[in-house]
C-alpha cells in the first residue's frame, strides 16, 4: 500500500474529509480524528480503532497493524505499516476506525 492508497480509501467513507494535525494529514468524520497519515514516517498511518478491532487487527495481521505504545495505544490507537499492510485489511481497518467515530445518522449508510 502507499499513503496514496490511504487517503484514497480515507476519503472515499461517508462525510470524511482530510484536515492537518501536527504537521501530517489525519482524517476526521463530524470533525473527530479516525485515521493519520505520515506518522512516525511517510511509511506509516494511524486508525483509531475500538481495543478489540485493535486486538483482532494485530492479531491477525501483526506485521501491519502495531498497538501505539502508551495510553493512546491501550485506548485503540494502532500504527499501520503500509508497506506490509494489504488494500483489503487497510480498508477493512478505515472502516473500522470510521465507524468508531462518525454519528448514528451516518453509521446506517
Amino acid at each position: 500500500m502507499t499513503p496514496n492508497d490511504f487517503l484514497k480509501i480515507a476519503l472515499s467513507l461517508p462525510e470524511a474529509e482530510e484536515r492537518a494535525h501536527m504537521d501530517h494529514p489525519d482524517f476526521r468524520v463530524a470533525g473527530k480524528i479516525f485515521a493519520t497519515l505520515g506518522y512516525p514516517d511517510k511509511t506509516c498511518g494511524m486508525v483509531k480503532l475500538s481495543p478489540e478491532d485493535q486486538h483482532n487487527f494485530s492479531q491477525d495481521y501483526p506485521e501491519a497493524f502495531i498497538p501505539v505504545r502508551g495510553n493512546w495505544g491501550r485506548r485503540g490507537a494502532t500504527s499501520v505499516d503500509l508497506k506490509t499492510a494489504k488494500k483489503d485489511a487497510l480498508a477493512n481497518a478505515l472502516h473500522a476506525a470510521w465507524r468508531n467515530m462518525a454519528p448514528k445518522r451516518l453509521r446506517k449508510t
